[in-house]
């Protein structure tokens, strides 16, 4: 399947989303409707310190959330989502069994939790950081979530 067009910044119930069309090799038209939420609305989090780096947990709300995650959710796009707070390198370990993903930021600490001067020295806020992004998520997902 190819994108064959994208009309963004629409209005779907009362979200801002993006109207994707897609063509297959049979010429055959399918779209999607892709909501901007915050991460925290299909997954929450935990985290905490791990010397002079942080754990940040995430766990999908549905198990059909953690494929989706799987896929967007990569070091990468967390790396970028944390650049302010993350000085070294993220790794990511996936935890399929209980449809979660964990996050490993090195050196966003401050030197860690005896010897940082940083307000949050356990790294206990980076979920809740973490969870503020900002994702586009289809609006079947979001269905299944509300349950």
């Amino acid at each position: 399947m190819k994108i064959v067009s994208i009309q963004e910044d629409f209005l779907v119930a009362g979200r801002h989303a993006s109207i994707y069309l897609y063509q297959n090799n049979k010429n055959e038209y399918r779209y999607h409707i892709m909501a901007k939420v915050k991460l925290i609305e299909i997954a929450h989090g935990r985290s905490g310190d791990k010397g002079d780096g942080s754990n940040v947990g995430v766990i999908a709300r549905h198990p059909e959330v953690y494929p989706f995650l799987k896929e967007k959710l990569t070091a990468d796009v967390v790396k970028e989502h944390m650049k302010h707070i993350c000085k070294g390198e993220v790794e990511r370990y996936e935890l399929p069994n209980i449809g979660a993903l964990n996050f490993v930021l090195h050196e966003s600490l401050g030197g860690g939790g005896t010897v940082s001067l940083k307000l949050d020295a356990q790294g206990k806020t980076h979920a809740s950081m973490l969870l503020r992004m900002e994702i586009e998520v289809p609006n079947e997902l979001l269905e299944k979530v509300k349950g």
